[in-house]
This record gives C-alpha cells, sequence and structure tokens, in this order.
C-alpha cells in the first residue's frame, strides 16, 4: 500500500461499503506510482509491487465509456467539470452515497436542484466519523 492524504480514513470504508469506482483511477494509480518513482518516494519494486494490489481490491470497476453520457448530463446540470462526474455517474446510476476526498465537490452537490444528489453526496471526513 502507497499511503496517501485520506488513506487513514479510506480504509475502515473498504470494510463497510461496497465501493465502485469508473476505471480512471487504474491508470490514475500508474500515474502516481510513477510520479513517485520519480521523486524518490518509492523504490522502482517498491511501485511495482504497488501496481499489483489494486488487483485485489474488491471494488467494482466500470467502464468509464459507459459513463460518458450519465457524466456529461450531471457535469451539465450542476456545471462541473465532468471529469469529476465520471466518479459521480456510478453513484447516481446505482442510488449509492458518493464519497470524495474533495470536500468541495460535495458541498456543490448539497446545493444541486435534485434531492437525490444533494442527500448521496459526502465528503471523507464525514463518511469515516460515521
Amino acid at each position: 500500500m502507497v499511503a496517501e492524504t485520506g488513506t487513514p480514513q479510506a480504509l475502515p470504508l473498504r470494510l463497510r461499503a461496497k465501493l465502485l469506482a469508473p476505471e480512471l483511477p487504474v491508470a490514475e494509480c500508474a500515474n502516481i506510482l510513477w510520479q513517485k518513482v520519480q521523486r524518490r518516494g518509492l523504490l522502482r519494486d517498491e511501485a511495482l509491487l504497488a501496481a499489483r494490489l489494486p488487483r485485489g481490491a474488491d471494488i467494482e470497476l466500470l467502464p468509464t465509456q459507459a459513463l460518458l453520457e450519465a457524466a456529461a448530463d450531471l457535469a451539465v446540470e450542476l456545471d462541473h467539470p465532468a471529469y469529476d462526474c465520471r466518479y459521480l455517474a456510478p453513484a447516481v446510476a446505482s442510488d449509492c452515497s458518493f464519497v470524495s476526498t474533495d470536500e468541495r465537490f460535495p458541498r456543490r452537490l448539497g446545493q444541486a436542484r435534485r434531492t437525490a444528489l444533494r442527500e448521496m453526496a459526502i465528503s471523507l471526513s464525514a463518511a469515516a466519523a460515521l
């Protein structure tokens, strides 16, 4: 495991809830590991070991292409970048909570017109406190 900001709060959530995400984090993880090696935060072998860990994670990864329309619709509705809305789309489709490390995004959703969107958004720090 490679600790990042929010890791201590996020780990217990894996035991309490089913996790859904777009496939996007897989590529993001590879890039983060590369950056850590470049900045001498990890050795190459450590990065390669860490790259194997997501295979064993109990996270349902959804194809990003299938989320494109829903993410675009949410982006337009919320006047918020579609990049973030690609993470929100699986929660909306599955009618489950949306937890974000970005404290601003749940606050933004708290102002949404749709009640369901307002009620599903929670910050990582708030989720960890539950």
